[in-house]
């Protein structure tokens, strides 16, 4: 197996578990985030919230390969786009373990909340500053810079003609889906969780159909041999 070849096994592979790991997030936080009562339900499904926060960190190690395996490639078409590329994986990294540092201190907190015997209001302030760093850490990092560096990578993946054309155009726009709903919840004009399940689909559903190409069939090699 030569280098290319196993560079999109890597590239897939991480591809694959990156949403593997962000859906099994989804599930173990639940409703455990949700207003008013977080402080009692994070508590309570401490072991839950541990759990996402390690698929949280698998999350953001993935996101970090993907970027780093993709460079050398990616610089064949365009060296600035993929320094670029690798800087929008990296920072959209730093937003995940962000987040995750803000939910362990939720948990943290949540934890001294249901045993004070005090005015507990005194909590809610700090309680609402974690949730929304963490809110905005996702939108930032797992929204916005995962849709811009999506732009770029199926541009440049379109441009060495890595793989057929539709594959590249179906990423470009589901990138763009995703940029445009985080770009959207910055003017707070995107809080319905069905827009973003519908803005989001693309993307996921090409990932997966993108990961298993690249796992299969590996990147044209006329187009980065030439």
């Amino acid at each position: 197996m030569d280098w290319y070849k196993k560079t999109a096994v890597i590239v897939g592979a991480s591809f694959i578990i990156a949403t593997v790991t962000a859906i099994m997030t989804i599930g173990f936080l639940g409703t455990s985030l949700d207003p008013p009562g977080y402080f009692v339900a994070v508590a309570a499904n401490e072991v839950n919230i541990v759990l996402a926060v390690i698929f949280w960190v698998i999350l953001a190690g993935s996101v970090t390969v993907i970027g780093v395996f993709m460079f050398p490639i990616l610089k064949k078409h365009h060296e600035g786009l993929a320094i670029g590329y690798v800087g929008l994986r990296l920072v959209e990294s730093m937003c995940i373990l962000i987040s995750s540092i803000a939910l362990l201190s939720l948990l943290s907190v949540s934890k001294e909340y249901v045993v004070f015997s005090g005015d507990v209001s005194i909590y809610q302030p700090v309680g609402t500053m974690l949730i929304a760093l963490q809110e905005w850490s996702f939108l930032i990092g797992t929204l916005i810079f995962l849709g811009l560096g999506g732009l770029i990578l199926y541009y440049q993946v379109y441009k060495l003609q890595l793989v057929p054309p539709w594959l590249s155009i179906w990423g470009f726009i589901g990138a763009g889906l995703v940029a445009l709903y985080g770009v959207l919840g910055l003017f707070d004009l995107a809080v319905d969780a069905t827009l973003l399940n519908i803005l989001a689909a693309p993307i996921a559903v090409q990932e997966m159909v993108f990961a298993v190409w690249l796992i299969v069939k590996g990147f044209r090699l006329d187009a980065l041999k030439g």
